[in-house]
């Protein structure tokens, strides 16, 4: 029995709106729905979760809920005619003083005023993911004006990115923050916050999230030039749960030419950390129009799970694509081909270190038996707070790692980490003497062992304990479990 260990993000829209194609792509293997609070009201966000979690139900999985704020996003306003054809060598400005409706191939207006405040003569600014590149002239009473270098069709709202990084639009705008109270209210687990510039960003929304009573997990989006500094990225991600390598922007900003190895060493730094990392942006981009991705779109994928990525995320694919359910399914077939791979299970995560904690230890010993000794076939981890199988999912493997919880929250938290399958349970109603033996029995039915295999177990003595992990216990398949 082949489990997948990479876990998928889909993106919910109109493509995906109806419960039955949100079932067909929970069924196809999706982990978490990604609801994108760039578009529609608090009201919208709230059924869709609904709808979500009713979807997931029928199909019998449990799924994490994912909401991505808009964040700070640059924009040009709006022209005249929704359009217009910019030349190389030619003028252009972007005024703030415009009225926003009124864009010509001259000049058009700006969402960010302040943008002028951040350029000097000779920068260079993107437009529309990198399409069109203005290089700065002057800046004049806060009008910026640039020289076309690279020309071509740009419409309304296109995004503006100044090459290298440096703009100081803050990562909160104010409808964020009351986007993230609405997250809180409705109960999603996740919350992945734009455009951060460093840890002091992730403080603020972690200080939002206490003051509404959320329990939420904070995701920092890894998209400015000025966050992949190794100081800065490490604080982010210590200020974190996880981060997302949110490609479109960060490839705008540093260059297509560093991504893969900038890709990489996010991936690794935060994994070291003991964090969770989604990998974003354009992975089956093909598949919006095409039920088949392309071989490029494959390798993008597998090179991703080979790095130890947890999760890697699908946009408009799902959200807007023609074939949602199949992409799904094709993103899950190529992760479980990429697990296959000697480097996507061996590891040397934290054999020369010493660890400060008796749950992280635990953790440890058991991926160190699960990937040496002969014959096991899975790891059953009695959880509250899902904290001891995010450690675990740390190291690679080929086992799998079963969160048995009673919690239902922690129940769709873990559906983001790599490696871990939530399993309701709960030890308290049960008899102690009995507790391992029907954990045991309760994969046998599932089909995940038999007898003669070995079975690792780590527990607390203590329930309801946060970090109270401090028993391992190795037990063999039909015999007398204690």
């Amino acid at each position: 029995m082949q489990l997948r260990r990479t876990k998928i993000v889909a993106t919910l829209g109109p493509a995906t709106s109806s419960p039955a194609v949100l079932k067909s792509i929970i069924a196809a293997g999706t982990d978490v729905v990604r609801l994108n609070f760039s578009h529609g009201s608090p009201a919208d966000h709230k059924q869709r979760a609904e709808t979500v979690l009713q979807a997931a139900k029928e199909v019998g999985r449990h799924v994490a809920l994912l909401a991505d704020l808009q964040g700070p996003k640059v924009r040009v306003a709006r022209f005249t005619n929704n359009k217009v054809q910019l030349h190389e060598g030619q003028e252009f400005v972007l005024d703030p003083s415009m009225d926003l409706e009124t864009g010509t191939e001259q000049a058009v207006g700006l969402d960010f005023p302040a943008l002028g405040k951040d350029l000097n003569k000779d920068d260079i600014l993107l437009l529309d993911d990198g399409r069109i590149v203005l290089k700065v002239v002057r800046v004049s009473e806060g009008k910026v004006h640039t020289q076309v270098e690279i020309g071509g069709p740009l419409s309304n709202n296109k995004g503006i990115n100044l090459q290298g990084g440096g703009l100081s639009a803050p990562a909160l705008t104010d409808k964020d923050r009351a986007d993230l109270i609405t997250a809180a209210e409705i109960g999603v687990d996740y919350i992945a916050i734009s455009f951060v510039r460093n840890a002091d960003d992730m403080h603020e929304a972690r200080a939002l999230l206490e003051k509404a009573n959320s329990n939420a997990s904070l995701i920092a989006k890894i998209e400015r030039a000025e966050a992949i500094n190794p100081v800065v990225l490490e604080g982010i991600i210590e200020a974190s749960e996880g981060v997302m390598v949110a490609r479109g922007d960060l490839a705008v900003e540093i260059g297509d030419a560093l991504l893969v190895g900038v890709q990489k060493d996010i991936i690794k730094h935060t994994r070291r950390l003991n964090r969770i990392v989604i990998t974003a942006t354009q992975m089956m981009e093909s598949m919006i129009t095409s039920p088949m991705p392309t071989r490029a779109e494959v390798s993008d994928v597998a090179n991703a799970v080979m790095d130890g990525t947890d999760a890697v995320m699908l946009s408009a694919e799902t959200a807007v694509g023609d074939f949602p359910a199949q992409t799904v399914e094709a993103m899950a077939r190529v992760c479980l081909g990429a697990e296959q791979h000697h480097k996507a299970y061996k590891s040397s995560h934290r054999l020369d270190i010493t660890v400060h904690s008796i749950d992280e230890s635990v953790a440890l010993s058991a991926m160190y038996a699960a990937n040496h000794l002969e014959g096991v076939k899975a790891i059953i981890c009695m959880t509250q707070t899902g904290k001891t199988p995010l450690l675990m999912s740390r190291i690679r493997s080929v086992i799998p790692i079963f969160a048995f919880t009673p919690q239902a929250e922690t129940q769709r938290r873990v559906c983001l980490y790599r490696g871990v399958i939530t399993h309701p349970f709960d030890s308290e109603v049960l008899d102690n003497a009995k507790v391992n033996h029907i954990a045991v029995e309760q994969l046998k039915e599932l089909g995940v062992v038999q007898d003669g295999d070995i079975v690792l177990i780590t527990k607390g003595d203590y329930v309801k304990a946060h970090g109270g992990t401090n028993t391992l216990k190795v037990v063999r398949v039909g015999n007398h479990i204690q």
